[in-house]
């Protein structure tokens, strides 16, 4: 039975028309280049004071390494993961297991740009990111009476939690934040009432999503 992993909330958007004449936007935007079109914190902090939810937003480096470790991992790689992405404007994507996501940070902008703007990534004929229309519950309704955890610091502690989540033959749904702070819409909360914590720290998106497949992977034998 795969694992499904949804990063939600991610700071990933197209900087928005409203700061896109601010100096700090000016500087490195062009038309011609994917990666300069991306909002980034980084580049963008003194722009991005006025925008709404600010906590969640110009953050494409967190699911860069979220992806990074997901899809690079033996469970990836034997084709039991299925891992989306959901964005802070109710974008909803899914990464194909064969897809090699760049290491380089710019060339990841580059792409995720590219994504927004043309709604797929596609080589050779094969669709290695596609858009899932609807919202998050018309996603997991697609799934046979999966068990659903969302990961917070704020859920209850559990310490056996890689039990409960490798001993079920239903699917497995795990929903981290990907976001840098703040907490889950009630959205989200309203998706399970199943929100656990699995350390007395509060622990960054790709330590989370690497140790539930770490464990996932451990409990079903997989190197």
């Amino acid at each position: 039975m795969p694992l499904i992993i949804i990063l939600v909330d991610c700071g990933i958007e197209l900087i928005p028309r409203e700061i896109r004449h601010h100096s700090a936007v000016r500087k490195n935007f062009s038309s011609q280049i994917y990666a300069s079109q991306l909002l980034d914190n980084a580049l963008h902090h003194t722009a991005m004071k006025n925008l709404d939810n600010p906590g969640k937003r110009g953050r494409p480096d967190i699911a860069h390494l979220c992806l990074l470790n997901a899809l690079g991992s033996p469970l990836n790689k034997i084709g039991n993961l299925s891992l989306f992405i959901h964005t802070i404007n109710n974008k909803i994507f899914k990464f194909d297991s064969d897809i090699r996501i760049a290491r380089n940070y710019n060339r990841f902008k580059g792409l995720m740009a590219k994504l927004l703007i043309e709604g797929s990534i596609n080589a050779n004929g094969i669709q290695l990111i596609s858009q899932r229309e609807g919202t998050l519950q018309n996603l997991i309704d697609k799934f046979k009476n999966p068990e659903i955890f969302l990961f917070s610091s704020k859920g209850k502690l559990i310490y056996d939690y890689y039990k409960f989540i490798g001993d079920t033959s239903k699917p497995v749904v795990a929903i981290i934040g990907g976001f840098q702070k703040s907490k889950f819409s009630q959205e989200i909360l309203n998706l399970s009432n199943n929100v656990i914590s699995i350390s007395n720290y509060s622990l960054d998106a790709w330590v989370v999503i690497s140790k539930i497949i770490n464990y996932y992977e451990f409990y079903h034998k997989i190197i």
